[in-house]
Order: structure tokens, then sequence, then C-alpha cells
């Protein structure tokens, strides 16, 4: 059963970076006048056009540029590249949007807060690939207006780099400064990363960053990641380079081709979610458990139960659901279709009917999006 003494804490919080739960702010339907509404409409145009001008300066290093000092087009254009007219446009926008900043001398200039966000790879509140998940997402609307009428889906190989390398991107710092520093608080779950000869299994591993993360973290552990998606392999490899002797990624299907009986812990990091046979899944997960192991899910920290109006983290996750995880999860025949609203009850039933006795959700709070879940068996 779900441990509730231990999961009232957890889904009160959604972590740092803006993302604190602030209450159910929305004004319900049946209270919006016509005036209010198309207030709201024209506020999510102004952000809609805010998320794809801040993908463009992403994708084309401008944010990082700036980074090093105000610019007009021409130094912009001199350090980064780029068409100088396009960027006189872009940093005007910029700047009308409250962004960056205008010098005395007409250079526009990239204050340090917004640059932490937008530039800073390592910084907890990096959120540029947040712009470039949506904007990704976009370029799918044709795709997915045929499966919302037909059936099917879109699948994760469809979405292309900027999907695929912005969710590696956006979980990087937290995998990097928090993963294990977090997992060492709940004591078995440490215990069984420290002992000698541990084994652990990263499925939907996708950029490597996790099994990365928990191989430095811990020098006698030996990871082994799984993904199915090839391009992700070959990421995570590239980024494991210094770490080749303990830490291996295989393109695989975890139904079929996790070994029994390997492993201390198996992981799957915010990807159940998006499986299509998420049962299946954690079956194969249980059966590579060596005696006394734990499988660890990491998943979106929505909350217990649906709400209309919803908290800003759910309202988020269905966004993300309706772009890019149900339709992934969709592109498969008989898929369970679960969505990125996975809540904790859903995942619980999953758990049982793959042969968990027991859900717990672990005693870790402000992880960003995410909350973490024990299943043992």
């Amino acid at each position: 059963m779900v441990n509730r003494d231990v999961s009232l804490s957890v889904l009160l919080s959604a972590g740092r970076s803006g993302l604190h739960r602030i209450g159910r702010t929305q004004v319900s339907a049946v209270e919006q006048t016509s005036e209010q509404f198309a207030q709201r409409l024209f506020e999510a145009a102004l952000g809609t056009v805010d998320i794809l001008a801040i993908h463009l300066g992403d994708r084309l290093g401008w944010y990082s540029a700036l980074a090093a000092g105000p610019a007009d087009a021409a130094e912009l254009t001199t350090r980064a590249g780029g068409d100088r007219r396009y960027a006189q446009e872009w940093l005007e926008q910029q700047a009308a949007t409250g962004i960056l900043t205008v010098t005395p001398d007409g250079r526009f200039a990239l204050p340090a807060g917004p640059a932490e966000v937008l530039t800073d790879t390592n910084s907890l509140d990096y959120l540029a690939p947040l712009a470039r998940m949506l904007a990704g997402a976009a370029v799918q609307l044709p795709a997915l207006v045929r499966a919302y009428r037909e059936g099917g889906g879109v699948g994760w190989s469809e979405y292309g780099t900027d999907v695929r390398e912005s969710q590696a991107d956006m979980n990087r710092p937290w995998f990097e400064h928090r993963l294990a520093v977090d997992l060492a608080t709940v004591p078995d779950v440490h215990a069984l990363l420290s002992a000698p000869g541990a084994r652990v299994a990263d499925i939907g591993s996708g950029g490597g960053w996790s099994s990365i993360a928990l191989a430095r973290a811990y020098p006698d552990l030996r990871v082994d990641g799984y993904d199915i998606d090839p391009p992700s392999i070959a990421m995570a490899t590239a980024n494991a380079a210094d770490l080749a002797d303990r830490v291996h990624f295989h393109h695989a299907d975890v139904t079929t081709d996790l070994p029994e009986s390997a492993y201390d812990v198996v992981f799957a990091f915010e990807c159940v979610h998006d499986m299509p046979y998420p049962v299946e899944v954690l079956s194969a997960a249980r059966r590579a458990l060596r005696p006394s192991g734990v499988v660890i899910v990491m998943d979106e920290a929505v909350d217990p139960d649906f709400a209309s109006p919803a908290s800003d983290v759910d309202r988020l996750m269905y966004g993300f659901s309706l772009l890019v995880c149900l339709p992934d999860g969709m592109a498969h025949p008989g898929s369970a279709g679960t969505g990125t609203v996975m809540r904790a009850e859903q995942l619980e039933e999953y758990a049982h009917k793959a042969g968990f006795t027991t859900l717990d959700i672990l005693p870790i709070e402000n992880f960003g999006f995410w909350r973490f879940y024990r299943l043992t068996v």
C-alpha cells in the first residue's frame, strides 16, 4: 500500500525554480466573463511568443553570447553567428518583453537572473530546455492533430533532437547536484548502493545523467543503463566516456532483456508514465532484483487527485501529456496510455499487478518537478 504518512509532506511541494505549489489560483471556467477569458488568452499568447523566442535565442547561442557582455546586433552576430537583421528584431523583442535591458549607449544586456535561468547548465534554476521541449513538441502539431482524430500516437523518435536533448538537459542539474545527496538520506537505499559489488539498472536512462551521477557518488557501483532510443544510447555513452569501466548503456527492450536476479536497485527516472506497458516493465524490474533489492521510481510530483482548477504543476504536466508523453505512449498497440499525470494510486496499481506488495513515497522533498517511490516485494 502507499505509505500515506510519508506522502503528505511530499505532495505539498514540487520544488524550486518557481515550481513551488502556489495554490489553485486560476478562476474557474464558470466564473470567467468573456472579457476575463479573452485577457487570459491574450496573456497566454504573450507567453507563447516568449517561449518560442527563448527557443530561438537558446538554439542560436545568443543568450550565451550576451552573457559575455552587452551587444548590439552586429556584435551579437559577430560573437555567435546569425543574420544581423533577425538579430536586431530578436534583441528588440527580448527587451520589449523584459528579458533584456538596454544600456545608455543602445546595446542590449542580459541581467544576472535571466542569464542563470537561460545559460547556466549547472544551475537548478536552468530552464531554457523547457522552452526547447515545448517548441520541439509544437513542430509535431500536424501529427498530433492526426493522432487525436484517428487514434495512434507520435513516437519518441519522431520528436527529434530538441525534445530528446531538452529532457536530458533539464534533468541534468538535479541529478548532478541532488540525486546522490538525497538518496543518501534514505538509509536502506544508501546501504544497497554502498555495498561491495553493488549493481544497479537505470531503465529509460535517456542522456545518462542519472547513471553518471550514481556512479560518481558511489565509486564501487556498476551501472547498466537501458533505453529503446538509439540516439539516446549514443548520447549517454558519450556523456559517460570517463566512466566507461563502470557505466554501460544498452539499446534494449527492458520487458524482455533485463537479466534476472542481477541488480540491487532498479531505477526508473521519469519514464514509467511514458511506457506503453508499465506493468510488464515493472514485472521485469522485479525479476531483475537480487534478494532484498528495491525498485525506485522517480516520476512527476502531481497532486494526489484530479481537481478543477488544478495546481500550476498539474497544469504544466497536462501540457506535457497532451503534447509529448501520452502521444508517445499511444504510439504502441495495446498501450496503457498512462500520460504524464500519473498519480500515486495509478503507480500503486501498476506495482501490485507487477508483483510488488508495497509502494512507499520516499521523504525526498523539493526535488524539482519530481517525486520518488520505493517498490518492494
